[in-house]
């Protein structure tokens, strides 16, 4: 899969160093991926919990971090859209 706005990534792992290797690891393993399906993705990810428009929450490093995600099946893209703590994620409305 190709990752756009990985900028959002890297401005969390600045922010958070914890989080730093957990983001790592799924930025490599979205890369290898050819998710088709929501079902590829729960697959791998069984804690990934999905909302409309094709958006996808990631757990990240035991749920400490939250990764959503719009991912675009057909052309191989996953969108990063936020990316932050558990707790920033509790404060925000997706």
């Amino acid at each position: 899969m190709k990752i756009l706005g990985r900028e959002k990534i890297y401005h969390c792992i600045r922010k958070h160093a914890s989080s730093r290797k957990p983001l790592e690891a799924w930025v490599d393993e979205a890369e290898r991926a050819s998710w088709q399906t929501p079902q590829d993705i729960k697959n791998r990810y069984r804690s990934a919990d999905f909302l409309a428009d094709n958006r996808t929450i990631f757990n990240i490093k035991g749920n400490d971090y939250r990764l959503v995600v719009k991912v675009r099946y057909q052309n191989g893209i996953v969108v990063v859209e936020w990316v932050g703590t558990h707790a920033e994620y509790d404060k925000k409305q997706f």
